[in-house]
Order: structure tokens, then C-alpha cells, then sequence
């Protein structure tokens, strides 16, 4: 099946509500595997996200199908570090790319001197680590919080480096 034509654009604080929806369907089945149900991305308000896509060191990237927000993903900019967490797909189109098509939209909106990209996801997330490692990101440790244990991925990037 090929890949849904979508158009990435940034999340702004009138599609609040939607993203909001589209990362708690894209989380239940990470709860689920975890046997939480209060991981962060189920647990954020609507005003917590709101402050979140105001933070100036925060890009918010929204797949759009048409009139429908289909995935996200969030980046944190701190210094030379960038940080992606929440990728984010809806459910019906998991495993079709649109995820891979945020992770790839990202790099042309990181500062030019960002040096580093750092994600995490849950240790047994097969398929998102195996995403990841697809684009060169590298496993780097380990770390529990609660009950969920993450791992730490890290890719360089160079003068002419792709996610």
C-alpha cells in the first residue's frame, strides 16, 4: 500500500483539540502494552498542550489527510540539542508512513547549528525503535521512570546529514 499523500505543516493553538485527540487514540495501544494508562501523552490537558505549542523552544509538526490531523510530532530545542517525542499516528493509518514523513519533515526546521537529535520511546516499542534505527538513530542507555522503562536514542548530525 503506498504511502497517504499528506501535508505537514505546524500545529497551531486553533488545532489544539484535534492534536489532542489524534495523540491520545496514537497512545492507547502504548498504554495498553505498558499497562498504564497515565503515560504523559494521555494524561496532558488541553491547556497543557496549549502552553506547550506557545513555548518558543517547541515545533509541533501536524500530517494533515485532507481536512483531518492524521499525526504529530514534537520537537524541544535546547541549545545545540534537539529532542522528538510524541510522534504521533492515527490509528487507521499506523504503519503507513506518515509517521516516517514527520520524522523526515523535521531536520529542514532545526536551528543550524542544532548538532544532536535525541528521542525516546518505550524499551519495548519494537516497532517505533525499529523506525528510529532505520534513521540512524543509535540506542544510547536506558532509564526507569515508574513502572515504564524508555530508551534513549541519539543521532549526529553533520553539515549534510538526513533524518
Amino acid at each position: 500500500m503506498s504511502e497517504p499523500e499528506v501535508q505537514i505543516r505546524t500545529v497551531t493553538d486553533a488545532d489544539a483539540g484535534e492534536l489532542l485527540t489524534v495523540r491520545r487514540a496514537a497512545f492507547v495501544s502504548e498504554a495498553q502494552m505498558y499497562g498504564d494508562p497515565n503515560i504523559p501523552p494521555l494524561t496532558q490537558t488541553l491547556e497543557e498542550l496549549r502552553a506547550d505549542l506557545a513555548d518558543p523552544n517547541v515545533i509541533t509538526l501536524g500530517a494533515w489527510d485532507g481536512h483531518r490531523l492524521v499525526g504529530s510530532i514534537r520537537v524541544l530545542l535546547e541549545g545545540t540539542k534537539a529532542t522528538l517525542g510524541r510522534l504521533a499516528v492515527a490509528p487507521d493509518l499506523q504503519g503507513k508512513g506518515v509517521g516516517t514523513q514527520l520524522l523526515l519533515a523535521i531536520l529542514p526546521l532545526l536551528p543550524d547549528d542544532t548538532s544532536e537529535v535525541w528521542v525516546f520511546t518505550g524499551r519495548d516499542s519494537v516497532q517505533n525503535l525499529a523506525l528510529y534505527a532505520k534513521h540512524g538513530y543509535e540506542h544510547q542507555h536506558d532509564q526507569t521512570a515508574g513502572d515504564l522503562t524508555y530508551a534513549y536514542l541519539r543521532k549526529i548530525l553533520g553539515h549534510d546529514a538526513t533524518l
